[in-house]
């Protein structure tokens, strides 16, 4: 609902019983119309019988589309025996407002700065807007479209519209704006109807000082608000309600928000009839017609919604009259308060992810960038003296938290007075990851939730202190996130806000959105390279190519701004391996010009890699070049010849050179060596910071030697995952020892490993969004079974592996019109069972032996493989982590 996109792509997925089934070609039929459709009349587009196998990502080929323009569609496909389906089910999408010309709303506010409501509240109150109507004829479609500056929620009739909180998502607002249709038939009747809108002040009038200068930020202005509504009649025509100066204004119950403060509200300055047709008058004046914020009006996609509601496990009081939920997990959204009592009575609410001594809320490592010195993370709400329970939460502000503090109760709460409310990006599930080892699942489990803990809108670096989409903690947890959840729109809409803040040198900032800050420090090779990586993560795990399209001037930009700052192809600037186990957050054993100088040639070869796929044949040269000269700079300024030392000898040095492939041959196997002597000279402990925990598990997976990752994965003592486990961690914290934020998702790539490494779900380069699987599951020591599955374009793909005396046995399922690779640790293929019988005289076809491992190619459907005898199986002994120089033999498959 609500597309803005000229060229939509459509997808869909195929099933079917059996094995090796696939596409062969397929039909698309678009229609203005469902009776057209269910004619089989595409009269938009009917692209007749393709030959062709793709399924995904077919970008809409026919008519040009209309604003506003519903379009129905179906499909139907011929299979490996060219044999041709039924048509799928009719679906749909509707375009919104493609040009600035289709809107006639004009924009709107308050007539006058409202007066903070009482002398210590810095803010004025949020305005609330509305405007009767009437409808004289019955309606049969109605939409609204709409942006409301910083945030804003729609009322019909006395009812919120949609399920949507935090709309719209934060942009550089003097560039893009983004509205969001509704669908609202529902909310209407027929003769008197009442529109409202409330507004916040979020990030678009942020008045908080804080050292990012959002207060500062160029587009910054007050609340303001723009909407359009079209009315379809049973009789064909078309009415049409905008925001003008005829609109009315008043101050209302949210006396106060803020985005790092929190929310004040005075249930005793509602006006229940306020958005019901006949309301009261009193208060309320016309609404100013003011400038427009300056960007461009476009449709937003995913938004953010309430996607849990937790109840609290404990209450305690650890001082008369202070209480003390605890939620049992960390998380950001906001509290839903239940309470009743005299009016008058004020409630605090206090949120915080850790206790002090006292038992009370610790706030003080969150409000360290606030220049305020005011309220960081509190809710106020007055009572109104209702005889009922009064039920209340916020709207226009979040936090991150485990444990609310609230004072003020009348009497004595109990576990039901209060609630969390879980908010992110609504992103759908796309997979999950268990297996036998306790520890894992809790890894695995704060991964996820991290990562939805840091998606409000943009990706960012934890959702209390700051809030902000800082770039470097984004792009190493993307491969974590796509493994869990269908976050692609999300990312698509984020890469357009890189693009924006862009500036002509193709300087990018540390984080986006910014108000300006950023380019100067908190940026870098590591950090800015999100604008790089993210569209070819999107392309290899989704098989969508359009960001890599859309971006790629602006990828070339960036790349030829590091070619300038480069002295003989070195990097010297940027954040480095952020946040090791000791010292300060930048205080890491890996130079970083070694790992700024790592990724600025990684950029240079996925942008050979997409000029290659966009047909720019000399621009891939130029940068293959470059990325070779980049390569020799490097080996010589960073890497030993002769011993394979890499300079900072930590371990995210030698990981550096292996997981950007920067060496190779026998240079690579004394680099891995390095790897391995560094981790057991630290006793099996990480000593790495952000970096290093991507570089190093996959590193050591490529190098053969996933058991050692895996054994690192297991530690407990300091600086482990597991010494987090132990001092209570229910997400991913920014520093080993926790005395930061506890909700960052920057260490989150372990969750990928886990899917690639673990599970083997890996997509092949060549055929992207999982077109074609590597399956390469990794057994390891002491691990008895995994299970692991994820969604990909095309389907569902599960790995599950069980291992024992007995053997090793290993479950796929492989989706419709995909075929995979598959890995089994067999030194000889006549050792592979598949449905009882050798794998070698079965519909699996052999395609090598390599890396300890009989390789299969197999299409979609379910299979069992099994390895047999024992002895089959190969025996991995626990690593050694005393190994000295050259004591280690190379394993390409542990």
């Amino acid at each position: 609902l609500g597309i803005d996109t000229p060229q939509p792509a459509l997808s869909w997925e195929l099933q079917g019983p059996g094995r090796q089934r696939r596409q062969t070609a397929y039909r698309l039929l678009v229609a203005s119309s469902l009776p057209l459709l269910e004619q089989d009349q595409g009269d938009l587009w009917d692209s007749g019988r393709v030959a062709a196998a793709q399924s995904i990502q077919v970008p809409y080929a026919g008519g040009k589309l209309r604003s506003r323009q519903r379009c129905w569609w179906k499909v139907c496909v011929w299979d490996e025996q060219q044999q041709a389906g039924a048509f799928s089910a009719p679906a749909w999408w509707e375009m919104g407002l493609l040009s600035a010309k289709d809107w006639r709303a004009q924009w709107i506010a308050a007539p006058r700065k409202l007066e903070p409501s009482a002398p210590h509240l810095t803010a004025s109150p949020a305005p609330y807007f509305r405007k009767p109507f009437r409808l004289t004829r019955p309606v049969v479609a109605a939409r609204a479209y709409i942006s409301g500056l910083g945030y804003y929620e729609l009322h019909l009739n006395g009812r919120k519209v949609g399920d949507h909180v935090l709309d719209p998502l934060v942009t550089k607002y003097d560039r893009r704006v983004l509205y969001v249709t509704h669908d609202i038939t529902d909310f209407l009747r027929e003769g008197a109807n009442m529109a409202g809108v409330v507004l916040g002040t979020g990030w678009y009038d942020c008045h908080t000082p804080e050292v990012w200068d959002f207060t500062t930020a160029p587009w910054r202005h007050m609340p303001k608000l723009i909407a359009q509504f079209h009315f379809q009649h049973a009789d064909g025509t078309e009415t049409r309600l905008v925001t003008d100066g005829s609109w009315q204004m008043s101050a209302g119950p949210i006396i106060f928000d803020g985005l790092r403060n929190g929310e004040y509200y005075d249930a005793r300055r509602e006006q229940p009839d306020w958005c019901l047709p006949g309301g009261a008058n009193q208060g309320w004046e016309p609404a100013l017609i003011i400038q427009p914020p300056g960007g461009d009006l476009t449709a937003q996609t995913l938004p953010i919604k309430v996607m849990q509601t937790l109840d609290a496990v404990a209450l305690t009081e650890p001082k008369p009259g202070v209480f003390v939920f605890d939620l049992g997990q960390n998380l950001a959204g906001w509290a839903q308060l239940r309470v009743r009592g005299a009016a008058g009575t004020e409630v605090t609410l206090r949120y915080a992810e850790r206790l002090a001594e006292s038992g009370e809320v610790d706030q003080d490592h969150i409000k360290v960038f606030l220049r305020s010195g005011g309220e960081c993370q509190t809710d106020k709400y007055i009572l109104k003296g209702s005889a009922e329970d009064e039920v209340w939460e916020p709207r226009f502000t979040y936090h991150g938290f485990r444990w609310v503090q609230v004072t003020g109760f009348p009497g004595r709460p109990t576990l039901q007075s209060l609630r969390a409310r879980v908010v992110h990006s609504a992103f759908a599930e796309a997979g999950n990851f268990e297996c036998a080892n306790e520890q894992i699942n809790r890894i695995q489990h704060c991964t996820r939730w991290a990562y939805i803990s840091n998606f409000v809108g943009i990706p960012t670096d934890c959702p209390h202190r700051e809030k902000n989409g800082w770039m470097g903690d984004a792009q190493l947890a993307t491969e974590a996130g796509l493994f869990n959840y269908q976050a692609a729109p999300a990312y698509l809409k984020w890469l357009n806000d890189m693009a924006d803040e862009q500036r002509r040198s193709g300087q990018l900032p540390g984080i986006v959105p910014t108000g300006g800050w950023g380019y100067n420090w908190g940026s870098g090779p590591a950090w800015d390279s999100a604008y790089t990586h993210i569209p070819w993560y999107l392309y290899l795990y989704c098989g969508d190519a359009s960001a890599l399209r859309q971006h790629y001037a602006g990828m070339k930009r960036y790349v030829d701004f590091m070619a300038q700052m480069a002295t003989d192809h070195i990097l010297e600037f940027g954040l480095g391996d952020w946040c090791p186990p000791g010292g300060g957050a930048s205080d890491h054993k890996t130079p970083t010009a070694m790992t700024s100088t790592g990724y600025y040639y990684a950029n240079c070869m996925i942008l050979a890699r997409t000029a290659a796929l966009l047909g720019k044949k000399s621009e891939q040269r130029r940068y293959l070049q470059l990325a070779s000269r980049i390569q020799k700079a490097f080996l010589k300024r960073f890497v030993d010849p002769v011993s394979g030392a890499c300079a900072g000898d930590g371990q995210t040095s030698m990981a550096c050179a292996l997981f950007h492939e920067l060496v190779s041959g026998p240079l690579r196997v004394k680099v891995e060596q390095q790897l391995l002597d560094a981790i057991a000279q630290n006793k099996g402990l990480l000593d790495y910071g952000i970096l290093g925990s991507k570089y190093v598990p996959n590193a050591l997976t490529a190098a053969g030697r996933t058991d050692v990752a895996w054994s690192m994965a297991l530690q407990t003592a300091f600086p482990s995952y597991g010494h987090c486990l132990a001092q209570g961690a229910t997400t991913l914290w920014e520093s080993w020892p926790g005395d930061t934020s506890r909700n960052h998702v920057m260490f989150g790539e372990i969750s990928a490993w886990l899917f690639k490494a673990l599970a083997g779900i890996n997509p092949h380069p060549e055929q992207p969004g999982f077109k074609r699987i590597i399956m390469h599951p990794h057994p390891v020591p002491g691990l008895d079974w995994v299970r692991a599955e994820h969604r990909s374009p095309y389907g569902w793909i599960r790995s599950a592996w069980e291992q024992s005396a007995a053997g090793f046995t290993l479950r796929l399922t492989i989706p419709v019109n995909t075929s995979a690779e598959v890995y089994l640790p067999a030194a000889d293929p006549a050792q592979v069972r598949l449905d009882g019988q050798s794998a070698t005289q079965s519909e699996a076809r052999l395609l090598r032996v390599a890396e300890g491992c009989a390789v299969f190619e197999i299409g979609s459907g379910d299979y069992q493989f099994e390895v047999r005898p024992p002895d089959a199986v190969r025996k991995l002994s626990r690593p050694s982590l005393t190994l000295g120089q050259g004591g280690a033999r190379r394993r390409k498959h542990a």
